[in-house]
């Protein structure tokens, strides 16, 4: 599954856990209002008509209301009235003057069913009668309903069969629309990735989302452009220094081995040599790390011994006028063990010998400079480690970061271009290898990398 996919997947799971929790805080919302309406109701709205019953006596036939029996009928703005087994009233208390005073069985039937007169009313049967209470027009609703038992269940069973295919067809919209809208979008993300890996991109401008395609395809256009012009600007300035660089060289050298020239003419002359090989050397490394950064640099991969690899670049060091200060060793952590890679035999070589220069480079004032070759059971491990000044917290963790970083030393009016570091970091990468910086005790820098093993 690749980030797009994980990207809508996890948009669909949210917005469905949100659709879920929308549900369920609407039914308890809903819940609640019932609830609270009933609670209400029976508090504040349902007449006690069983209590007001008990305050209504009869004495020697004589119906009477107690003071409280009143004080409920006024406080509900109700009247009430008692119907004999003939329907006439025997009891009134503030029975409205356009209410009739004798009522047939019918008329009983309807008003304890729905309203008399639009009184909605309440009954309450007695041994001396029936006892009915009413309330101002408009002020309680009565509703009868009337179900076959057999058709409760079914019409429960539809509620919730129309609820759930609601909510299944609101899904499936939303489903349908991010799929639409994720095959949009993975086109762009693909797009997105490959600029940002420097790879060139062209998207198709149509659709609801063409004019992002179009931006896109004009940013990788003029992204591709700018990297090849300064690609061709640095073969073409690189190209340009080779011929003047290799005049000045051979002058330089000439007039350094020249004895009869003044010793001091001489060493100018050494130090004209040595910087022009500087610059020589930092217009290969920019070169180089220009041709990796676009892979422009042909790997030549072949099966290699690493031990052999690492004495290859350590003689070479030793051979180039290593100054006494330095002391160079190579060590193998497995003697005997066959260990096999599969690299660009130059490429490897470049690396390790700008891990040990980089040693010497940082450490003007000499250090012990200890190479071993070690293994695992899937990897490599190359490890360059000095006994020099070493770098700080934060240039370790600039260094650990792959941040780009123009040394790992303090600066100086010799600061070095950092390109060395650069382009081991891409030599690594290109050999799906890893690349550690520690800290040594008690002083110095420890440079570990880790290449798979064939």
């Amino acid at each position: 599954m690749n980030a797009s996919e994980r990207f809508f997947r996890r948009y669909i799971f949210s917005t469905v856990r949100i659709i879920v929790l929308f549900l369920a805080v609407n039914i308890i919302l809903v819940a609640s209002y019932f609830v609270i309406a009933y609670l209400g109701n029976m508090a504040t709205s349902k007449f006690p008509i069983e209590d007001f019953s008990d305050h209504v006596t009869v004495t020697n036939g004589e119906f009477s209301a107690d003071i409280q029996a009143k004080e409920m009928l006024n406080n509900a703005d109700a009247w009430a009235m008692i119907l004999g087994d003939d329907g006439t009233v025997v009891w009134e208390e503030n029975l409205p003057e356009e209410l009739p005073r004798h009522y047939s069985s019918m008329d009983i039937a309807m008003f304890s069913r729905w309203y008399l007169d639009d009184y909605p009313t309440n009954i309450a049967k007695r041994q001396d009668g029936l006892l009915v209470i009413g309330f101002p027009p408009g002020s309680v609703v009565n509703y009868y309903f009337s179900f076959k038992a057999q058709y409760i269940w079914p019409m429960l069973f539809g509620l919730a069969a129309v609820f759930c295919i609601n909510i299944l067809l609101m899904i499936y919209l939303f489903i349908r629309n991010a799929r639409r809208v994720e095959k949009a979008m993975v086109p762009i993300l693909r797009g997105i990735r490959h600029l940002s890996s420097g790879k060139p991109i062209h998207l198709e401008e149509t659709g609801e989302l063409a004019e992002i395609n179009a931006g896109l395809n004009k940013a990788g256009d003029y992204l591709l452009k700018k990297d090849n012009t300064r690609a061709d600007w640095i073969r073409g300035i690189s190209h340009d220094i080779r011929t003047p660089l290799s005049v000045i060289l051979g002058y330089a050298s000439e007039i350094e081995d020249t004895s009869s020239l003044p010793e001091a003419v001489r060493n100018q002359a050494g130090i004209i040599r040595k910087h022009s090989e500087r610059l020589k050397d930092l217009v290969a490394d920019l070169n180089l790390t220009t041709k990796l950064e676009y892979s422009m640099q042909p790997m030549q991969k072949q099966s290699l011994d690493p031990v052999e690899l690492a004495r290859q670049a350590v003689s070479e060091i030793l051979n180039d006028s290593l100054s006494e200060l330095y002391e160079l060793e190579l060590s193998e952590d497995n003697p005997g063990k066959s260990i096999s890679i599969v690299g660009d035999q130059a490429l490897l070589s470049r690396m390790l010998a700008n891990l040990i220069r980089n040693c010497i480079v940082h450490n003007r004032n000499g250090c012990k400079i200890q190479v071993s070759i070690g293994s695992n059971d899937t990897l490599c491990i190359f490890s360059v480690m000095d006994n020099g000044c070493g770098v700080s917290e934060a240039q370790l963790n600039a260094l650990n970061s792959d941040e780009d970083i123009s040394s790992t030393q303090k600066q100086t009016d010799e600061m070095e271009h950092g390109l060395g570091l650069k382009i081991v970091r891409q030599i690594v990468k290109a050999h799906q290898g890893t690349i550690h910086f520690f800290e040594t005790s008690p002083i110095g820098l420890n440079v570990t990398v880790k290449l798979p093993i064939k």
